[in-house]
């Protein structure tokens, strides 16, 4: 698995022991996102989050239904804005095939959608809980999708897309229509797509809510390699077998859209 670009270190102190703290790869700053503003169905998603998401760890999202883990999630990986606050990515942004950096790093609360869009292609991959992946296509072409606007030569991103069937033990259903495939091998596929413009953050939104027992630990694992491959994980979530799995390195409970305070640990 090819390892992702590094982050821009985060210049923070040390901390009391004085190793280096992790490096800080997102921060939202008093975010709120609002949803159909000024009408009577207005509803408050996220209200008022204030954290940051450390660099090569898996970052878990847990609350109950409707607590505002896939709305935080979406505003992390650029595909919402905020209704108010703000949100830092501290990595760069290549521009792709030409070369050069599209973003250095900074705030992206206010950006044009056009850059929202590259950063989202270039620095993120989305594994869904319904996968999406395109019907009467195949694996392969399915996994070479996003990856399609970046203007790599079509040879050069096929080769790349077969090792990364290959990778998730795919290659010989790479020519397969994706409605053929088992549930197991979907999602083998709509992993490997996420990974296709080899993104530093990959965000799972309730990855597990559709796959029996097995399938969701054949899941754990396979985040925990990417995490192992330096990648940084965001995981929305309430299923226990992912909560209770060891996966995740810090857990952000959500409840009304807020974060709930951490609980009280025994002296």
């Amino acid at each position: 698995m090819t390892n992702p670009p590094s982050p821009r270190p985060h210049s923070g102190p040390s901390t009391s022991d004085g190793t280096a703290p992790a490096e800080e790869l997102i921060r939202l700053t008093d975010v709120t996102k609002v949803f159909n503003s000024g009408r009577p169905n207005e509803f408050t998603a996220v209200d008022g989050v204030s954290l940051a998401v450390e660099a090569g760890r898996v970052t878990g999202l847990v609350g109950p239904s409707g607590s505002g883990k896939t709305t935080l999630a979406s505003l992390m990986g650029c595909m919402a804005r905020p209704t108010s606050g703000r949100i830092r990515l501290d990595l760069e942004v290549e521009n792709g095939s030409s070369g050069g950096t599209a973003f250095p790093g900074g705030e992206v609360s206010s950006l044009p959608e056009r850059f929202l869009t590259h950063i989202r292609r270039r620095a993120f991959g989305f594994i869904f809980q319904q996968f999406h992946l395109v019907k009467g296509l195949t694996a392969l072409d399915n996994v070479m999708l996003p990856a399609y606007p970046a203007g790599e030569r079509h040879h050069e991103l096929r080769d790349r897309a077969k090792r990364l069937l290959a990778t998730f033990g795919m290659a010989a259903k790479a020519a397969s229509k994706v409605e053929w495939l088992s549930g197991g091998e979907a999602q083998r596929v709509a992993i490997a797509r996420a990974l296709i413009n080899d993104p530093s953050v990959v965000i799972a939104d309730e990855p597990t809510a559709h796959l029996d027992t097995s399938l969701s630990r054949e899941l754990i694992a396979i985040l925990g390699d990417l995490r192992a491959a330096g990648r940084t994980v965001i995981v929305a979530s309430h299923d226990p077998l992912v909560t209770e799995s060891g996966l995740l390195d810090r857990v952000i409970r959500l409840r009304d859209g807020r974060v709930e305070p951490p609980e009280p640990t025994d002296p």
